[in-house]
């Protein structure tokens, strides 16, 4: 082999990795993104159509975070992620963890 051809192909190499540590984050970075937002979506949108004004059905205000995690087919941890940076959900203040849409509940 010739130097110049294993030169080469260090510089390749070389090249590759660095475009690659430039471009992984990125695109993993923007499918997370892409992620969040849809399940962000998911659940303010089956929170909005599931919870009942205050005082209309007893108890139904508030869900729990298994009840949305369950409906909409994802994690508890997610959904307390997702919930958490909603600006549309909010967390009640009773010792329980339950959410409720922003504007359909009241937080007393």
């Amino acid at each position: 082999m010739d130097i110049k051809v294993i030169k080469e192909g260090i510089i390749i190499a070389g090249t590759g990795g660095i475009i690659a540590a430039i471009f992984i984050p990125i695109f993993t970075g923007i499918k997370n993104y892409i992620f969040m937002r849809i399940d962000r979506k998911k659940v303010e949108s089956w929170l909005d159509e599931h919870t009942a004004e205050d005082g209309v059905k007893k108890g139904a205000a508030w869900r729990s975070t298994r009840a949305i995690a369950s409906h909409n087919n994802l994690t508890e941890d997610r959904v307390r992620y997702i919930c958490s940076n909603s600006k549309k959900i909010i967390l009640s203040i009773s010792e329980e963890e339950l959410w409720g849409y922003k504007g359909k509940v009241r937080n007393d």
